[in-house]
């Protein structure tokens, strides 16, 4: 105990040491800036005393004079925008204490134990993760107006909650997939972190560093006039050049307080911590898949699944049934969930998803027809079936610019719809006298109908907006040829394919720019009102660049094609073979075939891609019963 205690206070006097570096440096800069003034009082002075006369005194009075009065302009305008600028916070969603009662008596008992002030308040945020947050700034409003002097029991050593206590954000996935027991033993050492938090001198230097960092956003963002910006990048040069000499002091203040807390932390639960990173890795293990593979299809089909929480321990469940490396883990589940610490998990988990949404798609901050949410049981109609026929219909409507024919000439009536045969046909059809794949456009097809000519925003002119369009302001022109980037991407695919990847491609960009108005920021919803009683705190944080942390990057030519063949195979199979759409936790969308999940079918979408070659996917076809002739209905 000894030992802890030493590393406890080595580990405090380390970071008040550095923040005391960190405040010398505003010193200093404070001192520089009333040298010259300094200097003019001095000048002044002895004029007045009749000891600097002359006309050598009297011009150098006047320039020392107004350099200082320019000084201590700039100064002040530096110092104003350090202090008045808005430092930036995490999106998250509060969690009142009057909705998770047991959650805040845990973390005030945490740091009653840790002999530590309690935090201010927690919220959530949909992340693996956990830290304490700094709220105080005015621009991030009135502190909470009720007093928090409880404390957990009689005799216990009271904490007063004041308003610099800072704020426990939670990452949302921990309350679903830990114990209680876990979770309190993760939380120790980030509640550990409010001592040293609340020393003068490391609040005063960690505001500094705020104030500074905000300052630097603020001045990057100034208005467009001239003047405006020369005077922006002035304060922004200053706050940079005071940010950069304080970087490495402030690091080392935030090792040495987390080192502290560490240290503090390990009288409390140390043995179940240990046990319990370990369930911090798997569960940011099947966060990550879920959001990739389940939640993204979802999103861009305007559907935002609201148990997203719920399905991580879903997804999570299923590792550990299928990986031998997580067996043990579902065993733990017939203990107390930490979500039982929330009066209303289903609630907060549907604020979460809602911001999850927003955070990693930039989804809008309500709900409506084109932006709805969806429950898990309905996530196979609403989001499958729709995302396969959806691309399938993309599908054919790029073949049809292309002038691909329907049907053969010898194909039987009424086989003129939509099939996979002509996708298949049209792919396994190669020119003998071929240029080269990467290269090739829609002209190079040996089909009968000529192409159908486009118009300078690149649609067909029956798709074309008119100026009385909405869509027609925000729809650029978009070429329909590969660019140099995506040259590498299709030069392993066939001619037809290429041009097919690039139709497609332009034909997603066309899209999601009809969808998009440009220049026109979410509006943050009024108080209450996003998605559930309990909406993200969208106050405190700048929604305008949604979204803030993307989970992938734009798919490339090659991807789109493969996603959009393999959708109208599941269609076809679907419509004409009696198979399902289903989900799988850890792969997204799949297709079921009496009720099996089919594992083998991307090598056979890949080899037709690639090299043209249909053979192995109508030989997977003609096994489970799948007729590519015929029509299937598309969305």
């Amino acid at each position: 105990m000894t030992g802890i205690g030493d590393g406890v206070e080595l580990g405090a006097q380390a970071a008040r040491s550095r923040a005391l570096a960190v405040l010398r440096i505003r010193s200093r800069a404070l001192a520089v800036a009333l040298l010259p003034a300094a200097a003019a009082v001095i000048l002044l002075a002895g004029g007045s005393t009749g000891h600097l006369v002359g006309g050598g005194w009297d011009a150098a009075r006047w320039v020392v004079s107004v350099l200082a009065l320019l000084v201590l302009s700039a100064a002040a305008a530096v110092a104003l925008v350090v202090a008045r600028s808005r430092p930036a916070v995490t999106p998250t969603v509060a969690v009142a204490e009057e909705s998770a009662p047991d959650l805040y008596r845990m973390v005030r008992d945490l740091a009653d134990r840790l002999d530590v002030p309690a935090p201010s308040a927690i919220a959530l945020t949909p992340d693996c993760d956990s830290w304490l947050e700094d709220r105080n700034h005015p621009a991030h409003g009135p502190p909470p107006a009720e007093d928090h002097d409880d404390v957990a029991g009689p005799g216990r050593p009271a904490h007063r909650r004041s308003a610099a206590a800072p704020v426990l954000v939670i990452g949302s996935p921990f309350l679903w997939w830990m114990r209680v027991g876990e979770l309190r033993a993760v939380l120790a050492p980030v509640v550990a972190g409010t001592g040293p938090s609340a020393h003068p001198d490391i609040a005063a230097a960690r505001r500094f560093i705020r104030g500074l960092d905000a300052a630097v956003a603020a001045t990057s963002a100034v208005g467009r006039g001239t003047s405006a910006r020369a005077v922006g990048a002035g304060l922004g040069w200053v706050s940079r050049l005071l940010l950069r000499s304080c970087r490495v002091h402030a690091a080392e203040m935030e090792r040495a307080v987390a080192a502290a807390a560490a240290e503090r932390a390990q009288a409390v639960d140390y043995g179940l911590r240990i046990v319990a990173q370990e369930q911090v890795g798997l569960a940011y293990a099947g966060w990550d898949r879920l959001l990739t593979r389940v939640a993204l299809p979802a999103w861009r089909m305007g559907r935002w699944p609201s148990r997203l929480d719920v399905g991580v321990v879903a997804a999570l469940t299923e590792l550990s049934r299928r990986d031998r490396l997580a067996e043990g883990f579902a065993s733990r589940l017939g203990e107390r969930p930490a979500c039982d610490l929330l009066e209303e998990p289903g609630v907060m988990d549907e604020s979460v998803s809602l911001l999850a949404a927003r955070l990693f798609h930039g989804g809008p901050a309500e709900t409506g027809p084109d932006w709805a949410p969806v429950g898990w049981d309905e996530y196979a109609e609403e989001v499958v079936d729709r995302t396969w026929r959806t691309d399938a219909a993309r599908l054919h409507r790029v073949l049809d610019t292309l002038g691909v024919r329907r049907a053969a000439e010898d194909a039987a009536p009424g086989t003129d719809g939509p099939t996979l045969s002509r996708v298949l046909d049209h792919l396994a059809t190669t020119p003998p006298d071929d240029p080269a794949p990467a290269r090739a456009s829609a002209t190079e097809t040996d089909t009968a109908p000529a192409p159908v000519p486009e118009t300078e925003t690149g649609l067909a002119p029956d798709t074309a907006p008119t100026p009385d369009d909405p869509a027609a302001p925000h729809a650029p022109a978009l070429p329909t040829t590969p660019t140099p980037d995506d040259d590498d991407d299709l030069a392993g695919t066939t001619a037809r394919g290429a041009a097919l990847a690039t139709g497609l491609s332009a034909q997603l960009a066309r899209e999601e720019s009809r969808a998009q108005v440009p220049g026109a920021p979410t509006p943050p919803p009024p108080s209450g009102t996003a998605g559930g009683p309990t909406a993200p705190d969208t106050a405190l944080w700048d929604d305008r660049a949604l979204p803030l942390l993307p989970l992938q990057p734009p798919r490339t030519g090659r991807e789109i094609l493969t996603a959009h063949i393999t959708a109208m195979v599941c269609c076809a199979a679907m419509d004409t073979a009696g198979a399902a759409p289903g989900l799988d936790w850890l792969d997204g969308p799949s297709l079921l075939v009496n009720g099996v999940r089919t594992t083998d079918l991307g090598p056979h979408v890949r080899s037709l891609v690639e090299t043209g070659d249909p053979g192995p996917l109508r030989a997977w076809l003609a096994e489970l019963g799948v007729r590519p002739e015929k029509p299937v209905r598309l969305v």
